[in-house]
């Protein structure tokens, strides 16, 4: 339904989680390029010190990207831009986390796990509306956690950006069909 959209996903999360950090209250530890050291020792099947951390590339992390989170959240089945609102989830949050709140959004019985009844009423749904009540879920969702006070701020941010990033690829996709 919306693959056309995964390398403009793709981009959008890359330059929302930036580039190497290390922050003592960040519970994810080293990350670089939104991968986390536990994430990527798990993909390469090897251990990664700081080095290896700082040099991955987009080119090294899409392929982790793609199977681990775009695909676990069956987001070439999803409408346009309700894929990327999802797929930001899941990076973010983790995959059942997004399905969730997908879930929630839809109307769908709430499991986590994203199965073709969440695909067709995504598919059934007004993409704004969800990727709306998407993005409100996740800043509650958010706000929640007890290191909003650290981290607040940017993911607010970044949650405001992809509900607008989000909406203009519904736009992108109408005009080319």
């Amino acid at each position: 339904m919306s693959a056309a959209t995964w390398p403009t996903a793709l981009a959008a999360v890359l330059k929302h989680e930036g580039g190497y950090v290390n922050h003592p209250a960040d519970p994810g530890g080293r990350t670089n390029l939104g991968v986390t050291q536990r994430v990527w020792e798990s993909w390469t099947n090897q251990p990664a010190d700081e080095a290896a951390m700082r040099a991955l590339t987009p080119e090294l992390v899409a392929p982790l990207y793609r199977e681990r989170y775009w695909n676990a959240v069956r987001a070439d089945e999803l409408p346009a831009g309700v894929d990327l609102a999802v797929f930001d989830v899941a990076v973010n949050s983790g995959t059942g986390r997004a399905g969730k709140l997908l879930q929630q959004a839809v109307g769908a019985a709430v499991d986590g796990s994203i199965g073709p009844r969440t695909v067709a009423l995504a598919t059934a749904a007004e993409p704004v509306a969800t990727i709306d009540r998407i993005c409100d879920l996740r800043l509650e969702f958010l706000r929640a956690l007890p290191i909003w006070q650290t981290f607040g701020k940017g993911w607010s941010r970044r949650v405001e950006a992809v509900r607008s990033e989000a909406k203009a690829l519904i736009d992108i996709r109408a005009a080319t069909h």
